[in-house]
């Protein structure tokens, strides 16, 4: 976030939070997109179907790094629309881990859109939460292993 925007009472996404390790439930920006005239539907406003490709796209991240492999999307639990993305809004996509299971991992996903760059705003246009399971080549659920714990700090004698 620039000085700029977080001065500025228009801006209403969240701060960016980088890194974390996962299931620290660290908010992360994984990936920023800006829809083309292509991407529109007949109404002029962004098609939904392009919206949830890149918030499946999105969610995908931190999974892929947690599972450290292949990982497929099994379900979208939950996609609410907020509001109408434009043409040249500027999206944000920010990912929070919400749990890690044996083989699958469920992410929350925020999705901001920066507009009218002249008078900047920035509002929360769509949020999901999807799960994703990590899989083997054959295409099976596989487990995820978990990272082992940082070994304690030595100590120092005095």
């Amino acid at each position: 976030m620039s000085v700029n925007e977080a001065n500025n009472p228009r801006f209403s996404g969240p701060p960016p939070v980088h890194g974390g390790e996962p299931g620290s439930h660290q908010r992360e920006l994984v990936l920023r997109m800006m829809p083309m005239p292509s991407d529109a539907n007949g109404n002029g406003d962004i098609f939904g179907g392009w919206i949830m490709a890149q918030v499946d796209i999105a969610g995908a991240v931190l999974p892929a790094r947690i599972a450290r492999g292949r990982i497929t999307t099994v379900a979208v639990n939950q996609l609410i629309f907020k509001q109408a993305v434009s043409v040249s809004d500027l999206l944000s996509f920010y990912a929070t881990v919400e749990r890690i299971g044996t083989t699958s991992v469920t992410v929350h996903v925020e999705v901001y859109a920066e507009r009218n760059p002249a008078d900047p705003k920035t509002v929360k246009v769509t949020e999901a939460n999807l799960t994703y399971v990590a899989i083997d080549r054959d295409g099976r659920p596989r487990p995820i292993v978990k990272a082992p714990a940082p070994a304690p700090a030595p100590l120092t004698g005095a």
